[in-house]
């Protein structure tokens, strides 16, 4: 079953360890089968409780799966190698449309609103014990959230969407529990669950977001969170919509246990108006980033939910970092008040470049996505043969696999470095790799 690979230990930490070990020197392969428990303690001449601790302990730390009678293998992407590593060396001459950046000549500068907020804290300086929440930066995100019509509920800061997102599952899921995630979808997010030792349950997505009929499934099946990008989704650039919006808090309202995660990373860079699920299940929680808007190293996020969830988010804050830099905060509060980021025409921006490629695109019989965000998503027959012969055509483009589990093969565009006189060359040269054609290097 291991082949030539003999796990060895007598504790159940030292068994996990052996078998981690194996795993990340690639001697025990993604999807390989592992022994049964009982087998397995045989050989080693341990208690089979002791393999069950051991196993519980890899599938926690996400390198093992179980699929009940089944048995464990490890899996197709242990969570210590991850979807970041799944990504094209760019060389030099290649134009780098793959990262998913924004564009460095929309974000604000940055020095006149540290200055400010530095100043201030000489003046009064945060202290242990101080509230961790600038309050100037409650009242205005409060204010922004209450006129998009997310509910009111508690406020708190986490250093971006992802540190929220996984505080929040943490504080309410345990290891081995199922959450619903969008497929294709952010890829850091395929990779948290394992690390936490949750299962992702992928919920297919069309330009609206998640499709009310595979979320169903998906809660009727046991999964115990849903997680939504509200707007500028990653990768399709999706953004839920008002009969959409409709659609899934009916379906949430038959599931109210649900643990509800809204990740609106696009604040501050999109056109489209917001329409929050929040509220619709007991435990919910809204993540309002500023990365694309204002700058991905400012590592800050605004996050609103049910009393209880706000709650455990802040105690599990108070005992690792305690909090998010209120200088840090205060910064943001800066920018914000100050219109560093014209946010209408940053959307507009990114919207024009969107609308461009895709119409270029249309021009020449490919089909794509991109409905709002920087992101442009391609559905392509073959995935590894486009994103080569676009490379070798002078584009490297972000390989599909890194967003998706079960959707099927796409390459993802971010238009954020392209000018609109670069789309109609972009368009031809991937039209071309897709037909299978000439690819001609750009110059």
């Amino acid at each position: 079953m291991l082949g030539e690979y003999r796990i060895t230990g007598r504790r159940a930490m030292e068994i996990a360890s052996d078998v981690e070990r194996a795993v990340g020197a690639g001697r025990l392969e993604p999807g390989r089968q592992l022994p049964p428990m009982r087998e397995l303690a045989r050989t080693l001449g341990v208690n089979p409780n002791t393999v069950a601790s051991a196993y519980r302990i890899l599938r926690e730390r996400g390198v093992i799966e179980t699929a009940g009678r089944k048995g464990s293998r490890v899996r197709p992407r242990p969570a210590t190698t991850g979807r970041a590593e799944i990504l094209v060396q760019v060389p030099a001459g290649v134009r780098d449309v793959s990262r998913g950046n924004p564009d460095t000549a929309l974000l604000p500068p940055l020095a006149s609103a540290f200055a400010a907020a530095a100043a201030r804290a000489d003046g009064a300086p945060v202290l242990y014990g101080d509230d961790p929440l600038d309050p100037d930066l409650a009242r205005i995100a409060r204010a922004d959230l209450d006129a998009e019509g997310v509910p009111d509920g508690p406020l708190t800061v986490t250093s971006g969407s992802l540190d929220a997102m996984e505080r929040v599952l943490g504080a309410h899921l345990r290891p081995g529990d199922a959450v619903a995630v969008e497929d294709p979808g952010w890829g850091s997010v395929f990779d948290l669950l394992p690390a936490l030792g949750l299962r992702a349950v992928p919920v297919g997505v069309d330009d609206e977001g998640p499709l009310p009929d595979a979320v169903r499934r998906a809660l009727e099946g046991g999964a115990r969170a849903l997680v939504v990008t509200a707007r500028a989704q990653n990768p399709t650039g999706a953004a839920v919509g008002a009969g959409r919006a409709g659609e899934l808090r009916e379906v949430l309202g038959r599931h109210p246990g649900t643990l509800l995660i809204e990740d609106d990373h696009g604040y501050g860079m999109v056109d489209l108006p917001l329409h929050p699920l929040a509220g619709a299940t007991r435990s919910w929680a809204f993540v309002r980033s500023v990365a694309k808007a204002y700058g991905p190293d400012l590592r800050l996020a605004v996050l609103t939910g049910d009393a209880v969830t706000v709650d455990r988010v802040r105690g599990r804050q108070r005992l690792g970092p305690g909090w998010v830099s209120r200088v840090t905060q205060r910064a943001v509060v800066e920018l914000w008040t100050g219109g560093a980021v014209d946010r209408a025409a940053v959307a507009e921006s990114y919207g024009r470049r969107r609308r461009a490629l895709i119409a270029e695109l249309g021009r020449r019989g490919v089909p794509a996505h991109g409905r709002s965000g920087v992101n442009v998503w391609i559905p392509v027959s073959d995935e590894t043969g486009a994103v080569a012969a676009l490379l070798q055509a002078g584009w490297a483009v972000a390989p599909g696999a890194r967003f998706r589990r079960d959707s099927g093969p796409a390459i993802r565009v971010t238009v954020s470095t392209l000018a609109e006189g670069d789309m109609a060359e972009l368009a031809e040269t991937t039209a071309r790799a897709l037909r299978g054609g000439p690819a001609r290097r750009h110059v």
